[in-house]
């Protein structure tokens, strides 16, 4: 696999045909900045949104949010390569679950990025988080590792979705370690997991139902350390996709943007019978 993916994203022929049952309207928003303090932007977002039946059937849309780690444009050169990888690896892998793909598309992007590390001497170490969302007919899967986020409002009730996978994350789950404390840890952003680098990935992999006027957040931690969970709150229930996308890296810049801040929207329009 190169460093340029150009191929169009097909499934391949072993693929069964499946029937597509549910059309899904989708209203999307995005923003990432460089923040105010760093030199260059490592986070990353994509997203593909297939027009044609049979792959809206079996695979849906799919959004994606990284954060890269490394130094200098490595961090970058990580976010780029396993974005473009997931999306290569998740619309062509023959598994006929969707699940399945998204967890091998994961496992596909961590070996290219670390195997690019280990190849090239200026990105050895590189790294960043991988959170996707598919959006695939009348369900939500989610696909992820590392500590961006992704956020589901539904009603007024925001929930996070995705697992932290830090290392005060697993101090607070075996109970050795309160959240406040681990909020303010100086050891708060320390990855046990991450794409790239020595070692295997254990993704969350998950189904999640689906409702009309869902709206789901992806952002990187640039956002999440700056606006508390009811500031984004308030801007997904007080704006549409693309002005909330705006809104959320607007706070975090306005708290300081000490990183790299980037928001992806995606709301549930409607549910139509196919």
């Amino acid at each position: 696999m190169s460093d340029d993916i150009t191929a169009p994203y097909a499934p391949e022929a072993l693929r069964p045909p499946v029937a597509l049952e549910h059309r899904v309207r989708l209203e999307i928003g995005a923003r990432t900045d460089i923040g105010r303090v760093r030199e260059n932007n490592e986070d990353k977002y994509d997203f593909f949104m297939p027009d044609d039946d049979s792959i809206l059937a079996s695979r849906g849309a799919a959004f994606i949010v990284c954060d890269g780690m490394g130094g200098h444009e490595a961090g970058q050169i990580a976010s780029e390569l396993a974005g473009k990888t997931f999306l290569e690896v998740y619309y062509s892998h023959p598994a006929e679950d969707a699940a399945e793909a998204a967890e091998a598309a994961v496992r596909a992007a961590h070996r290219f990025v670390t195997d690019s590390g280990r190849a090239i001497p200026s990105r050895r170490g590189m790294g960043c988080t991988l959170s996707a969302l598919c959006i695939v007919q009348g369900r939500a899967l989610v696909a992820h590792v590392g500590d961006s986020r992704i956020y589901r409002l539904r009603g007024e009730e925001l929930t996070m979705l995705t697992e932290e996978h830090t290392w005060v994350e697993s101090m607070v789950h075996s109970g050795q370690m309160e959240r406040a404390e681990a909020e303010r840890h100086p050891y708060a952003h320390v990855l046990l997991q991450a794409i790239g680098g020595e070692g295997q990935v254990l993704p969350q992999v998950a189904w999640l139902d689906l409702e009309p006027g869902d709206t789901f957040l992806g952002c990187s931690d640039g956002v999440t350390n700056h606006v508390p969970d009811e500031g984004l709150r308030q801007i997904l229930i007080s704006h549409g996709p693309s002005v909330a996308a705006h809104e959320a890296v607007k706070a975090a810049l306005l708290d300081g943007g000490r990183d790299n801040a980037t928001a992806l929207v995606v709301r549930i329009a409607g549910i139509d019978p196919a």
